[in-house]
């Protein structure tokens, strides 16, 4: 390490140490050193310490049939058992488990008693609908406590859940269908965001007019924002018709530690949404030791997660583990720029937040509204209940981790900066917030129990300081089981052949400090990028983009971007003339609506380049290595001899 990465290192206080669930560095090795010498042993002890079983279990690992492992195979559980009856019974039930504050400022506190009544009622109604264990629903709503109950619901009586993001189109709405089987879908009238009323319904209503839904027999429809929707009689039903007459009392239904809890879709480099399955036993116990260890969870804390459900986050850190651990959570409809930009800041303040958990994207967008207006600036607002702050998405960049740290912080706080993914369930690489001294912009060390490298291309360790593949050396419990109704292409994006089929692949490039081996990653390593801390598949913006009449052939790639870390930027060529000056913006704006309509507003690239074709070499392929500098600003030093045309690559510069 060098002088001045030594000048950034930040030691968690003597405070904070002496409190932790981890105390010190020594302790972290302690844990990690357990995991090493008994591997299977300590994810048992934790299995046992932290989840109530139905059937205890006997089998731990089952590697019988890799990469398609078991954990806990023969015991027994519930996870809405563990999350609301275990903490009603074990005298919890006043406490409140949820603070909702939508985007118009309204707060409603929901005890864990009150919680598990409308989960159970919710669960009674999907059972009316005939959803029984095993079947899947589809979830489309907005950030709500409905949407907290309704995941709950599902895992009460067994059914699998996939939610699809309420900023998703139609499209992607109906794919997502079609792949899981879905036999009901809950989606609401409308959304609240950022002062407007924005639909749903009708949004879901078009998904199945597409076709390829025969599977869906209902669609339980939430009151929200009192938007018109048309209700399709025999299909659609409204959640307060379905439950006014259920009982507040619903027998869970124990299900297999390996029963599929939920099934959420990522993108990925084919353009074909990837089904990622997980398990329940699995991922809920590593959902409850992240909550514990990472992010050092009390009694008395106050957590918010600022993640939407739809994304992984927002299963792990605000739909499963904060209620198992019998925390109280913040759950906010919204954006954090609205009514302004001081929002997340009052809130913490109002709520007394101890805990806060945030993407880097979010920092950075609210590091330039305080720049612009001191009003809005972090220290403007009271945030003393405030011990613990956490990043997620992608890695956050050092000058985000100084001002996070130093004006939310107020220099007290440790940074847990979370590497993981939606594959993963849960924290992979993180410090743990009361041993690991922390160094802006690296996740540092991995959670005690995942065994982490930096490879090469055949799957051998590089040295300390090598930059190379990350992968990890050994299953974990909430890691992903399948892709839905697809092994192979589950076998193939994670467990490929160049690692001999031993290696998880994570996807992205890391490199361990020389000195302190500490990780940081450097970005994706296949087509898919991280903007917003959301992936998107650069061939799923492709496909968007060609499908449309004007548009002949079309290249995604990215850029880096101060705000959304990742910018997508496209290469158009379009089936006429290619435009210029006014008629060239005219089209721009027409094709960052299509992909809107398409896939979703995330998708939309943020620059689109024409130009009468693409860089190819003589055989036909396109060059996105180019493309990729290209999209930088950064002038083409290489030789560009092996193209078939050269001079394409003065057009297409911007």
């Amino acid at each position: 390490m060098s002088n001045e990465q030594k000048l950034s290192v930040y030691q968690p206080s003597e405070e904070f140490v002496k409190n932790a669930a981890i105390a010190g560095m020594d302790a972290y090795r302690a844990l990690c050193k357990e995991a090493e010498d008994d591997y299977e042993g300590f994810w048992a002890r934790h299995a046992r310490e932290m989840l109530e079983w139905k059937e205890p279990f006997t089998k731990v690992l089952d590697e019988s049939d890799a990469p398609f492992f078991k954990w806990f195979a023969d015991g027994k559980l519930n996870v809405s058992y563990n999350c609301l009856d275990r903490n009603v019974n074990n005298g919890l039930g006043d406490k409140v488990a949820i603070i909702f504050e939508g985007d118009k400022g309204d707060v409603t506190r929901v005890t864990y008693k009150d919680l598990l009544a409308r989960v159970s009622k919710f669960a009674n109604a999907l059972r009316s609908l005939g959803v029984q264990k095993g079947d899947r629903v589809v979830i489309y709503l907005p950030m709500s406590i409905e949407g907290v109950v309704a995941m709950q619901a599902c895992a009460r009586i067994g059914a699998t859940h996939s939610i699809v993001f309420g900023g998703f189109s139609a499209h992607a709405l109906r794919d997502r269908i079609e792949d899981a089987g879905a036999k009901v879908l809950i989606t609401s009238d409308g959304q609240h965001r950022g002062g407007k009323a924005l639909p749903l319904k009708p949004i879901a209503d078009e998904a199945l007019a597409l076709g390829g839904t025969d599977c869906l027999q209902n669609v339980v429809v939430v009151k929200r924002t009192g938007g018109e929707v048309t209700m399709v009689d025999g299909r659609d039903v409204w959640l307060d018709d379905i439950v006014a007459s259920q009982s507040e009392t619903c027998e869970p239904e124990w299900v297999e530690a390996e029963h599929p809890l939920f099934v959420l879709y990522t993108s990925g480099s084919t353009g074909k949404p990837k089904g990622v399955q997980h398990s329940s036993g699995g991922y809920l116990l590593q959902a409850m030791m992240s909550m514990k260890y990472t992010f050092d969870i009390k009694p008395e804390d106050v957590f918010w997660c600022t993640a939407d459900i739809g994304w992984v986050t927002g299963h792990t850190y605000i739909t499963y583990g904060p209620l198992a651990c019998g925390a109280t959570e913040i759950v906010f409809e919204g954006v954090p720029t609205y009514p302004d930009a001081g929002r997340f800041w009052k809130m913490i303040q109002d709520h007394k937040v101890s805990i806060f958990y945030t993407a880097p994207t979010a920092i950075r967008s609210l590091i330039k509204a305080a720049d612009n207006n001191p009003e809005v600036h972090p220290t403007k607002y009271d945030l003393s209940s405030l011990r613990l702050l956490g990043s997620v998405g992608e890695p956050i960049n050092p000058a985000a981790w100084e001002w996070y740290y130093q004006n939310v912080g107020g220099g007290n706080c440790p940074i847990v900066d979370t590497f993981w993914q939606t594959e993963t369930g849960a924290h992979m690489i993180t410090p743990m917030p009361g041993a690991t001294p922390m160094v802006p912009g690296s996740c540092t060390l991995p959670f005690p129990g995942i065994m982490a490298a930096v490879v090469d291309e055949t799957g051998t360790e590089v040295p300390w300081g090598q930059g190379g593949i990350l992968v990890v050396k050994r299953p974990w419990p909430a890691m992903i089981r399948t892709i839905w109704g697809d092994p192979e292409r589950f076998k193939k994006s994670y467990y490929p052949d160049d690692f001999k089929g031993k290696l998880y692949l994570a996807g992205d490039g890391a490199i361990r400090d020389v000195d302190t081996g500490y990780f940081t990653i450097t970005g994706r390593i296949d087509d898919v990028l991280n903007v917003s801390g959301h992936r998107m598949g650069t061939m799923e913006i492709e496909s968007a983009l060609v499908a449309h009449e004007s548009v002949a052939e079309a290249a995604v790639v990215g850029r880096p971007d101060d705000v959304t870390g990742e910018a997508i930027v496209a290469f158009v060529v379009l089936k006429g003339a290619r435009p210029t000056g006014d008629e060239a913006a005219k089209v721009i704006k027409e094709l960052q609506n299509w992909v809107g309509h398409e896939i979703g507003p995330i998708a939309k690239p943020k620059d689109i380049r024409f130009g009468e074709n693409l860089p190819k070499t003589r055989s036909g392929k396109i060059m996105r290595r180019l493309l990729r500098q290209l999209a930088k600003g950064e002038d083409i030093l290489q030789d560009t001899s092996t193209l078939e045309n050269p001079a394409i690559l003065e057009q297409l510069k911007g």
